[in-house]
């Protein structure tokens, strides 16, 4: 249906994975290891994954007029780990 809806999909699930990265493999560098570059790194590439996140929330739901729930719910989900990956299917319904 989207083209911004499909791209808030695939930041949906980029910015998912970046989290995971960020979480399971940069922070126990730093702190394990010491690579405090990791997390500088991953840090950086999840923060604009995020930013985009957001700004293609909101320029989805203005496109398709979903609730604003929605946006309650793809917002918490960003925040949790693994929670992006839950909400997939519901965004992909707005295709």
């Amino acid at each position: 249906m989207s083209d911004i809806v499909k791209k808030f999909s695939l930041i949906n699930t980029l910015e998912g994975y970046s989290y995971l990265i960020l979480l399971f493999i940069a922070m126990p560098l730093k702190y394990i290891m010491g690579f405090a570059i990791a997390v500088k790194i991953a840090g950086m590439i999840h923060g604009t994954l995020f930013i985009a996140l957001v700004i293609l929330m909101y320029l989805s739901y203005k496109e398709v007029k979903w609730e604003f729930k929605e946006n309650i719910v793809f917002f918490i989900a960003s925040l949790i780990p693994f929670g992006t990956f839950f909400t997939k299917k519901r965004i992909q319904s707005y295709f």
